[in-house]
């Protein structure tokens, strides 16, 4: 028994010595004893309540498969009951969809023509101008195409005469000049409020400018670029017009609601073709072709005014200076003895003398009539070169992509052509002015040598 207790006794101590080296010993084996019946008796208390749990969790979990297993035939009995009414139902659908088939034989073709005229109307009604004053007819034509194609849906008389007046109301505003307000957006992408001047389904105008309707934007919008200053006066007119017949331009494309016109409009101008088309040889040919015709021109004037002093000098007895044949006469003048073979060398060296100052320039501008076709050729190879490159490149799938080059090789080529034409043109003017000079210089000269041979046979005879 003593070595039971001291056996107990040290087990104990070595027990609590390791769990902490904090913990003091019992004071006395009773306290021992006590204590470890208490911890015991703790964890049987643990020990229950852990089992009435899990005993109390696994009644709830029974309950929930048993709610669940229940739950499970419940639906199984609903699904078994809804395919027989599916099935029941499908049946009486085929019946009545023939049943209708039957009854609706006779209108099938009419509900048929009905259904393409629809569609076609509704495709004019997207970008028809009318539709900008009228909205909500693209959405119930939709609705109404969608009834009549419907196998279960039957349309209604009263939508059938909607149908027939939106054609009719087309028909009619189609020939109608109406004015009404309405939102208009502007080139800057700000809306405002105007009012409108409708000309059937042609073109609308507001504020004197034309407008162009979309049936994806919804609403009018002014034309970038409006037309000639005439016809923004004539729309001006009409618009502030109450009765009567006016001239106003207007867009033959009619329903198309003016897109003729803005494409006539967006066409570039001759001054944007020469810009964006012309390159580097084209506005050189430009502007060798503005100095070859202002030459031209200062050279025009100068022998017009040469011309006619010389016109004055032949009706004049006492030679003057300040012109060709002044200068010529003189030189006569100054060798009143000379023989008629020196007195003839001497009248031809003083138009030889005078022709050069005749004759300026007109080599320049013959160079510059000769080269700029050429140069309009250079052009012309040119692009054709960068349109073989774009192909190589991108391939010919993309017309846009070669027209750059096919623009400039026909822009270069225009270009060489008009300004070859003038200055061939005046070339030949000038210089008929200066052959028309020379000519009277050589006839005067002649005249005089002329007479004074006559004059030698006469004192010799």
């Amino acid at each position: 028994m003593n070595k039971l207790i001291k056996f107990a006794t040290l087990s104990a101590a070595g027990l609590f010595l390791s769990a902490t080296v904090i913990a003091q010993p019992a004071p006395s084996l009773t306290d021992l004893l006590r204590d470890v019946e208490q911890g015991r008796i703790a964890e049987s208390q643990e020990h229950r309540d852990r089992e009435q749990r899990f005993q109390q969790q696994a009644n709830e979990q029974q309950q929930i498969l048993t709610e669940t297993r229940q739950r499970i035939t419940e639906e199984e009995g609903l699904n078994t009951r809804l395919e027989a009414e599916f099935d029941s139902n499908r049946q009486i659908i085929a019946e009545r969809r023939e049943l209708l088939r039957v009854a609706r034989a006779d209108l099938n073709e009419l509900l048929g023509t009905i259904q393409g005229v629809a569609g076609d109307l509704r495709s004019n009604f997207q970008n028809s101008l009318i539709s900008a004053q009228f909205d909500g007819r693209e959405e119930f034509l939709d609705s109404f195409i969608e009834r009549v194609a419907s196998d279960t849906e039957q349309v209604r008389i009263d939508e059938i005469e909607r149908f027939w007046f939106l054609m009719q109301q087309e028909m009619t505003e189609a020939g109608r000049v109406v004015q009404y307000e309405d939102i208009v957006s502007l080139p800057s992408g700000e809306q405002s409020t105007r009012n409108i001047t409708r000309i059937g389904s042609f073109n609308a105008i507001g504020d004197g400018e034309y407008l162009s309707y979309s049936g994806n934007i919804g609403h009018l919008q002014v034309l970038p670029r409006q037309p000639s200053g005439r016809l923004l006066g004539l729309a001006q007119d009409l618009e502030q017009a109450d009765s009567g017949l006016h001239k106003v331009g207007v867009d033959p494309t009619g329903a198309l609601g003016g897109s003729l016109m803005a494409n006539l409009i967006n066409f570039p101008t001759w001054q944007e073709q020469v810009r964006d088309n012309s390159g580097t040889i084209g506005y050189t040919i430009i502007a060798i072709g503005i100095i070859g015709i202002l030459v031209a021109l200062i050279r025009s004037f100068l022998l017009t005014v040469v011309a006619s002093k010389v016109n004055s000098q032949v009706k004049s007895d006492t030679a003057n200076k300040n012109n060709p044949l002044g200068r010529v006469l003189l030189v006569a003048e100054a060798n009143p003895t000379a023989d008629i073979e020196t007195l003839e060398l001497k009248l031809g060296e003083a138009i030889l003398q005078e022709t050069p100052a005749l004759e300026r320039f007109l080599t320049l501008i013959k160079i510059i009539a000769t080269i700029a076709p050429l140069m309009g050729l250079l052009g012309t190879v040119t692009g054709m070169i960068l349109v073989f490159q774009q192909i190589t490149v991108y391939g010919a799938g993309d017309p846009t992509i070669m027209a750059g080059g096919i623009s400039m090789a026909l822009m270069t080529t225009v270009l060489g052509i008009v300004v070859a034409i003038p200055t061939v043109l005046m070339h030949t003017w000038v210089k008929s002015k200066s052959d028309r000079i020379i000519h009277i210089l050589e006839e005067q000269a002649t005249g005089i040598i002329a007479r004074k041979a006559e004059a030698s046979n006469r004192s010799k005879a």
